[in-house]
């Protein structure tokens, strides 16, 4: 038993020598948006942003989440469009309070979301017809955008957020940029589990990877995302990932797949159509930009364990593409990789073994180092680093949860709508 407990302890510490060295420098956190210079000639001469912002019964954030945005110091063209998603709590007249308020009611635009048709996910559909006004209204009035600034209802912008995100998308031609906002970490439960969301995600989807466009992996962080126009349209617009629950990974990947071959979701035909019309036009594959952002911050509270439960096993099967298979490695490489150590450190205590507890130990020393810049980063009790063996268990039960409740059709869930297994 002893040799078992110390082979698997060693295998443990061969995979985080691994992930430290070559798995994309992931634990680093430093992919963060830089503050960045725009050249202004004139402000004219600025790329046109309209903003669109999904939003159901967000009445106690919208008001902060859109002066944030009508208060942005970019210096070209800003209209924002906020598609009231059949909210019942009057979102949208706390909205056109704030415009007027601050005296902007030419910027905002309020849209009557319609109700969700089959096949799409409550935010996407609502994004697709914040788009869509945009397209209308660019036709009597509204200068054509360059550039689509999709957030969410829950986010506060830092004043120079969307300067800073036009000017790395500029100097660097990038067709996608998205930042992971700071997310609320208050409460006790925020600070014990959040921070290892955040590095869950970079692990799974290491930045300089999703940076790199020699690299095919992709993500993005869906509360903040600044796509240009015409690489929306090339890979068919928010239609293409009209059933996606995880909406903002599969739009990075469909822009960056674009010219490879890739397709950006939809049905076999659709795929077939994109990829047709992608060779034909011999474009280049798109280039995004994913990184972390210590000013732009989310409001959304999750104060108690049940709330970040809910929020990570909503979608966490998902992320497994519903597949037995892929829950079952999950659940074995999550033990492996972080439960093996400090119970192998336990029992080498219990046994006298000194070479379990000793290898255990640097095994457990090895993930807390990986874990302290995000920890860092979250201005949290460095002890937290040490609590990550825990952490990850629960982690893992939620993935198990979320398996559970998609077996029992209740997956998906999110404001008062179930979504249909896929």
């Amino acid at each position: 038993m002893a040799a078992i407990v110390l082979g698997l302890i060693l295998l443990s510490l061969t995979i985080w020598l691994g992930l430290l060295s070559f798995w994309g420098q992931f634990w680093r956190a430093d992919q963060q948006l830089e503050v960045e210079t725009l050249h202004v000639t004139s402000p004219q001469s600025l790329p046109v942003v309209c903003a669109v912002i999904p939003a159901r019964n967000e009445a106690d954030l919208i008001s902060t989440t859109l002066r944030s945005l009508l208060l942005q110091d970019y210096p070209g063209s800003l209209n924002v469009f906020l598609v009231d998603d059949r909210s019942t709590d009057r979102t949208a007249n706390f909205a056109e309070g704030v415009a007027y308020a601050l005296d902007k009611p030419q910027q905002l635009h309020i849209i009557s979301g319609e109700s969700l048709p089959p096949g799409w996910s409550g935010k996407l559909w609502a994004i697709d017809q914040g788009i869509q006004a945009v397209e209308t209204l660019h036709v009597t009035s509204l200068q054509k955008p360059d550039y689509f600034f999709l957030t969410d209802a829950d986010i506060e912008h830092d004043v120079s957020n969307l300067r800073r995100l036009v000017a790395k998308a500029v100097q660097e031609d990038l067709d996608l940029v998205s930042v992971m906002v700071r997310l609320r970490c208050e409460s006790p439960w925020e600070k014990l589990l959040i921070p290892a969301f955040v590095f869950f995600f970079q692990k799974l989807y290491p930045f300089r990877w999703v940076n790199s466009p020699n690299n095919p992996t992709a993500a993005a962080a869906g509360g903040c995302i600044l796509i240009r126009r015409e690489a929306l349209e090339q890979i068919g617009g928010i239609q293409a990932i009209r059933q996606t629950l995880i909406d903002d990974c599969a739009l990075a990947r469909a822009v960056k797949e674009r010219g490879r071959g890739g397709q950006g979701g939809g049905g076999a035909e659709e795929q077939r159509e994109r990829q047709s019309n992608s060779s034909s036009s011999n474009t280049s594959p798109g280039r995004i930009w994913l990184g972390l952002s210590t000013l732009t911050r989310s409001l959304r509270p999750y104060p108690t364990l049940g709330t970040i439960w809910d929020m990570v096993a909503r979608t966490a099967y998902t992320q497994l593409d519903y597949s037995p298979l892929l829950l079952l490695g999950t659940l074995l490489g999550m033990t492996l990789i972080y439960l093996v150590a400090p119970v192998g450190v336990i029992l080498g205590l219990i046994w006298g073994n000194w070479a379990i507890a000793f290898t255990g130990l640097c095994t457990w020393l090895l993930m807390t180092l990986a874990y302290l810049p995000t920890i860092r980063f979250y201005k949290c009790p460095l002890w937290l680093a040490f609590c990550l063996p825990a952490i990850a268990f629960l982690y893992t039960l939620m993935t198990l949860d979320s398996a559970l409740r998609h077996w029992q059709g209740r997956g998906g869930a999110w404001k008062g709508r179930v979504y249909p297994n896929s």
